[in-house]
């Protein structure tokens, strides 16, 4: 029984890593258009009249917490990234497997997505709060485009959420359907 075991954990282990390997690309893939789309989002808030990055939006009420400009700019970033990273993981990523409808699976990848984008959001509020011990050095002063502090926040935080992203979607939005039936094989009377 051992000797058995052990090529179907090597086959796991290597089918598993080539799965991360790819979703790590994907995701690497979809950094850039996250990246991409925060910086479209706040320079056409700034163009239009609308709030900077650090500008609070919406007070959460009975707390002392805001909703910043940041975080808008994440969220539309993430809509447009979540559905750039579902499709190219849907088609190579995880290609092989048996396929439910476009939208019964982007649900899950979506929620999951949301999951992933929280823990994101939580690392770029963390960074960009002065206060906070995680904030970012203060040589980061939005002089410039590599100076800016909403990028290097959005960009270290994409890299904190992917694990949990990963997890998740191989776990739930991606899994392996099971059989809707069982067959029995004939054995000889």
């Amino acid at each position: 029984m051992l000797s058995n075991s052990v090529p179907v954990f090597r086959d796991r282990l290597k089918t598993n890593t080539s799965q991360f390997i790819k979703f790590g690309i994907v995701g690497g893939s979809g950094v850039p258009v996250n990246l991409l789309v925060a910086a479209l989002a706040m320079k056409i808030s700034l163009w239009t009249g609308g709030p900077a990055y650090h500008d609070a939006v919406i007070d959460i009420v009975g707390t002392p917490f805001n909703i910043r400009g940041y975080h808008v700019f994440q969220a539309i970033a993430f809509l447009v990234a979540n559905l750039w990273n579902y499709q190219l993981n849907r088609s190579w990523t995880f290609g092989n497997l048996e396929k439910r409808s476009w939208l019964r699976g982007f649900f899950p990848f979506l929620a999951t997505g949301l999951l992933a984008f929280l823990v994101q959001m939580f690392v770029t509020t963390l960074m960009l709060n002065p206060t906070s011990p995680l904030a970012l050095p203060e040589f980061l002063d939005d002089s410039s485009g590599l100076k800016n502090r909403f990028y290097w926040a959005q960009a270290i935080s994409i890299l904190v959420a992917m694990p949990v992203n990963f997890i998740v979607n191989k776990l739930w939005a991606f899994r392996t359907r099971k059989p809707t039936h069982i067959v029995l094989s004939e054995t000889p009377s």
